[in-house]
């Protein structure tokens, strides 16, 4: 461990399993004071493993801090009340922001409910928007700050390719993920237009995705079924935090980037640590 984030305070969204607990355990091993928040504060949801009790737990047993912030990001005023609290429990302004938290519902788009779609923008389009709009007149006072948002490859893109012979419909390079798509695409564009606007004022505001998904047991339980677990190529949950624990203590000029979690580790020759910032031990060949 560094210790390079000791005396920051942060707020990791979506912090009671997978990527988000993973970056708030990292984030506190590195000596930041991490606000966790999430719904779920110490009943599993149906279906799915993890708690903020949890993953408070694992953070204070390694001598880090946390505190719980219990909020549903889609509730508007729930979340209203996310940056004031975390601020209250850790003692002072929000130096660190990462918007993990998502809502993930797939299924074709031509008869996708329009509740879901809402639902699926509000977790992540305006509730992002919304936190770092609270965040940044702290982070300005204070000239610098570090926002980073949890992107997709699904906001990418992708070409129709030519049915086969015989074929009348063809998903399989879509897998229901379009209206997600759509919704992470939304995020990219407001994390190149706060990084604009917010240039040259210390807050460097970044998003970062993996290089194609992280297999946790959330991801699996939500999509393994449409799309099955070929689709996971392998990147480890500690090779995705490394990269967003690198994003939260990044240079001033480096903002308004979007980018895949293993090109960053490339790119600055970072070796990926476990969540408690230790060296992980290559496997002895047989």
């Amino acid at each position: 461990m560094t210790g390079r984030l000791q005396g920051r305070r942060a707020i990791v969204t979506g912090a009671s399993r997978g990527i988000g607990a993973g970056i708030a355990q990292r984030l506190a091993a590195e000596g930041a004071a991490v606000a966790i928040v999430a719904r779920t504060v110490d009943e599993p949801d149906r279906g799915f493993d993890g708690t903020l009790a949890e993953t408070a737990h694992l953070i204070r047993s390694a001598g880090g801090t946390a505190v719980i912030v219990p909020a549903a990001l889609e509730d508007p005023e729930s979340r209203g009340r996310i940056v004031a609290e975390a601020e209250r429990q850790l003692g002072g302004p929000i130096d660190i922001l990462v918007n993990n938290a998502a809502a993930a519902i797939f299924q074709p788009l031509r008869d996708y409910p329009a509740k879901r779609a809402h639902l699926t923008f509000e977790v992540n389009v305006h509730a992002p928007l919304d936190l770092a709009q609270r965040v940044i007149p702290g982070m300005r006072e204070r000239g610098e700050g570090w926002i980073v948002n949890i992107t997709s490859g699904t906001a990418r893109i992708r070409p129709v390719e030519p049915l086969a012979r015989g074929v009348t419909e063809l998903d399989a390079d879509i897998h229901g993920t379009t209206l997600y798509g759509m919704s992470k695409a939304a995020q990219d564009r407001m994390t190149a237009g706060l990084a604009a606007e917010l240039n040259g004022t210390g807050i460097r505001v970044n998003a970062v995705r993996p290089r194609s998904a992280v297999a946790t047991a959330g991801a699996m339980t939500v999509a393994s079924s449409m799309v099955g677990s070929q689709w996971f190529v392998p990147e480890s949950l500690e090779e995705m935090v490394e990269a967003v624990t690198w994003l939260c203590d990044c240079a001033p000029p480096y903002t308004g980037n979007v980018e895949a979690s293993l090109d960053i580790l490339e790119r600055e020759r970072i070796t990926a640590r476990d969540l408690r910032g230790r060296p992980i031990a290559k496997e002895q060949n047989a």
